[in-house]
């Protein structure tokens, strides 16, 4: 396993309308997790903030920040990708989401502007993810809410997230996900005590093993309609998870 690479975010320019079509690349499993994820976000922001202003950091093209929008949301969208921004806002429906080129390391915005905040998909793709937590709570107003998905950092994450994605899915980018970036729980717990952050749930996320959709997607190389995540007790790979500030 390499320690030293620096990990591949340049390939997000070159998406384009794929984010939210291509079957034979990488990003269809993000569709694929945004399916159960998004609902689960969702019912936790309007049970405790209906009318929520929400800030999803690294939103890439809008893949949950479109979706919150139609729920009636205030939501805005900042990413270092401005071709990914460009599609973001094409997908948007509502036309109401706030789009900007911004670093998650240096968030543009003033102290407490926000009810929650969602970092999903990024944490694994920076080399300061404890610097994105603080900057995330910063910007929240107090309860505010703060939500993650990332990857735990072991021997079986690296074999079925690096080693098993470039196997079953034949475009995946070289240097998409690197190893050491990844985050045991237990770090992630530290991150966000130190960033006055009470984590109040997480869960495995992973694929549904036992199912025609994963043997399809092995023989063919590229994700079925039809493929699924479902959630786990086990935090050993994918997980997700929620904070209050």
């Amino acid at each position: 396993m390499e320690t030293e690479t620096r990990i591949n975010n340049a390939f997000y320019d070159t998406l384009g309308k794929e984010w939210y079509e291509r079957m034979d690349h990488p990003v269809a499993l993000l569709r694929a997790e945004n399916a159960i994820r998004l609902p689960w976000i969702s019912q936790i922001i309007l049970k405790h903030y209906p009318h929520a202003k929400v800030l999803d950091v690294g939103c890439g093209a809008g893949l949950l920040s479109n979706p919150l929008a139609k729920q009636g949301l205030d939501v805005t969208g900042i990413d270092l990708s401005e071709n990914s921004l460009t599609v973001a806002k094409m997908y948007d429906a509502t036309k109401t989401v706030k789009y900007l080129h911004a670093d998650a390391e240096k968030l543009p915005f003033e102290n407490e502007s926000f009810d929650v905040v969602c970092a999903l998909d990024l944490l694994e793709h920076v080399e300061n993810p404890e610097t994105v937590i603080l900057e995330a709570a910063r910007v929240l107003k107090k309860d505010g809410l703060f939500f993650f998905h990332t990857f735990n950092r072991n021997f079986l994450s690296y074999l079925l997230i690096i080693k098993g994605v470039e196997w079953a899915v034949q475009n995946t980018p070289e240097k998409m996900h690197i190893y050491r970036l990844f985050i045991k729980p237990q770090e992630m717990r530290a991150f966000c005590k130190n960033a006055s952050l009470d984590i109040q749930e997480m869960l495995g996320l992973k694929p549904k093993i036992f199912s025609l959709s994963l043997f399809k997607m092995l023989i063919q190389r590229k994700v079925p309609e039809n493929f699924r995540f479902e959630f786990s007790r086990s935090l050993l790979t994918g997980y997700i998870g929620f904070a209050k500030k």
